[in-house]
């Protein structure tokens, strides 16, 4: 497998290692056969039967590698029977080429090379003594055969790295690739719960305000039905600021946390005409845009809910900036014992609020406090 062919220069390609090989296998076989001195005809038979099976490795082994390996194979005993037989050395050239190129081979396994390698070992050995070979051609020729073959050994290990670092690479890159697909999947859940938030906020109030007026007029106050419209016209005009703002924060060019947080507390205090403090602790620092969005909704869920449950109760909110962490504390007074552990605006809500922090390490507790007469939402993000 090549991951980066496209990289490749056509150079790179034109003269691939066993390609090489078998070309300088077939050159070296081609002059030991040209040169050799043998009289012997049925030893030629068996050089002629190694040839054919080494023309029919070349021709198989780009399709069938196995079937080829077992002829190669077969083509090196052939000449090992015959060493001690021979006229000359043409069977021991052959039979070092033969099984050089078999053991660098990747197809077949490490028990199969290292039994057809013993076999041209004895085949070679119990020639050269049956044939009454010197004892330096009985011990020689095992030697050289022996020596080759590590070579050839050598040549198969390289080949194995460099598959096993072609696929290690392919994993690698398809690991980025899902990567990169999770990351982006991840961010068009985040787009369409940024968009999703503001929408259904400013759309909703809207829809309220509408409705009251359309009741309003039914009735025949047509001065309250005008300022439930111009109040409409307005909660229009903020829930286009909060759409730019969301934009703003998916390009990371949101404004600081606690500039966001002013501009939501005056918000509902022209709202609600209700008293909303905001105090800051600790040392205020830039947040990432995921982490800020995520407290700036907070809050935006948290004062929608008090004016749900608790309208006209007083709201303290508290941003603290700790070492490795900002906390947010909405404080509020409650009316009923329903609001309690209970989430009551359709659509995200406060299980909306937990999936949002939840991304970004953070964590959301609420609950009530000072005997169930308060209504406590607490954010915690890692930054």
């Amino acid at each position: 497998m090549d991951p980066l062919p496209e990289r490749r220069h056509f150079i790179d390609r034109l003269a691939p290692g066993w390609l090489v090989v078998q070309f300088l296998g077939t050159g070296m076989l081609v002059v030991a056969l040209a040169t050799a001195v043998e009289d012997t005809l049925w030893i030629w038979g068996f050089y002629a039967a190694s040839i054919a099976c080494w023309i029919l490795f070349i021709a198989l082994h780009p399709w069938y590698p196995k079937a080829a390996a077992a002829l190669l194979a077969f083509s090196a005993l052939l000449p090992a029977v015959v060493v001690g037989a021979a006229d000359d050395t043409t069977a021991v050239i052959m039979l070092c080429v033969l099984l050089g190129r078999y053991t660098s081979l990747i197809a077949p396994s490490g028990q199969l090379i290292t039994g057809v390698t013993l076999s041209c070992l004895v085949c070679t050995w119990i020639s050269s003594t049956l044939a009454d070979r010197p004892l330096s051609d009985v011990l020689g020729y095992p030697l050289l055969i022996l020596v080759l073959t590590l070579l050839g050994l050598n040549r198969r290990q390289e080949q194995l790295r460099t598959e096993q670092a072609e696929q290690m690479l392919g994993h690698v890159l398809l690991a980025q690739q899902e990567k990169a697909r999770a990351a982006a999947l991840a961010e068009r859940t985040r787009i369409a719960r940024e968009m999703h938030d503001v929408l259904a906020h400013s759309l909703g109030a809207l829809s309220v305000q509408l409705k009251v007026a359309a009741a309003l007029i039914e009735k025949g106050d047509s001065e309250a039905a005008l300022a439930r419209v111009l109040k409409s016209n307005r909660l229009a005009d903020e829930g286009l600021a909060e759409a730019r703002n969301a934009v703003a924060a998916l390009r990371g060019d949101i404004p600081s946390l606690p500039d966001a947080l002013k501009n939501l507390v005056e918000q509902h205090r022209a709202n609600h005409a209700v008293d909303v403090g905001l105090r800051l602790t600790g040392e205020p620092r830039r947040l990432s845009p995921a982490a800020a969005v995520c407290l700036v909704q907070t809050v935006r869920e948290a004062l929608s809910n008090a004016a749900k449950h608790a309208p006209g109760e007083p709201i303290e909110i508290t941003l603290g900036y700790g070492d490795g962490s900002v906390c947010l504390l909405v404080d509020n007074a409650t009316r009923s014992l329903s609001h309690a552990g209970s989430d009551h605006v359709p659509g995200y809500g406060l299980t909306g609020i937990r999936e949002r922090l939840a991304l970004v390490g953070g964590m959301l507790t609420a609950e009530r406090a000072d005997c169930g007469t308060r209504w406590a939402l607490a954010a915690e993000v890692p930054e």
